[in-house]
């Protein structure tokens, strides 16, 4: 009760919450992540008296590369060939963020970040870590952002090959090497079984989807309120 007159009294002055804004982008996983279904209930538990936003951009089997445009730059140290395709969605991604920001003035600006199945695949492992860097500085100068917090999801258990591992070595590097990042574990998520034997599955069960949506929530959130993040990302 104390709490409902203490919103009554707030907002006859005007207070209406704080606008946060979350951008989510990536490949497959995070494609086939609806928002509505975990991801925004939990955040709007955790952050009930404010105004939250979010866009979403991502597209399924793709490499980074898409959403680094000097990414030739960067697999040249690993002596990697050139492609042919870098940068095609970043401007994308871009423009979804910056109308929102115009549109709302977000006090907080969150990236969620699933990918790295296909460099995995590509054998691209050696440009991921400064390839996710790159992307996170970019977008922190291209929306004037520079407290922009990131969350990223490491890639799951479907695979032990050397290049998938690397892959997820880079993205809880890139993430603890940051005190505005975190990730979210997706091992659990994907526990399916196919003619009567359990496997770890590309994608996450429909449980699983909904388990990482909340593990992303509650890491921005950590991270919102200047906590400290979850650092087996389990939250």
């Amino acid at each position: 009760m104390k709490r409902f007159f203490l919103f009554l009294w707030l907002t006859s002055f005007g207070y209406a919450g704080d606008v946060h804004l979350f951008i989510l982008s990536g490949q497959s996983n995070m494609a086939g992540l609806k928002p509505e279904k975990a991801f925004l209930p939990e955040l709007k538990k955790l952050l009930p008296d404010d105004d939250i936003q979010h866009v979403k951009f991502a597209k399924g089997g793709q490499p980074i590369r898409k959403w680094v445009k000097n990414f030739d730059e960067i697999s040249a140290k690993s002596q990697l060939s050139p492609r042919k395709d870098a940068g095609a969605f970043y401007d994308q991604t871009l423009k979804v963020a910056r109308a929102s920001i115009a549109a709302n003035k977000p006090k907080t600006i969150t990236f969620l970040w699933m990918q790295g199945e296909r460099d995995a695949k590509e054998k691209l492992s050696a440009a991921y870590e400064e390839s996710m860097n790159t992307l996170i500085a970019n977008l922190r100068k291209d929306l004037n952002a520079p407290e922009m917090n990131f969350v990223i999801g490491r890639l799951s258990d479907f695979s032990t090959a050397e290049h998938w591992e690397a892959v997820r070595a880079a993205q809880v590097k890139v993430a603890k090497d940051d005190s505005r990042g975190s990730w979210v574990d997706t091992d659990d998520t994907n526990n399916k079984v196919k003619n009567g034997k359990a496997h770890n599955d590309l994608h996450y069960t429909k449980e699983g989807y909904d388990l990482f949506g909340q593990r992303l929530a509650r890491q921005a959130v950590l991270l919102i309120k200047g906590g400290e993040p979850d650092s087996k990302g389990q939250p």
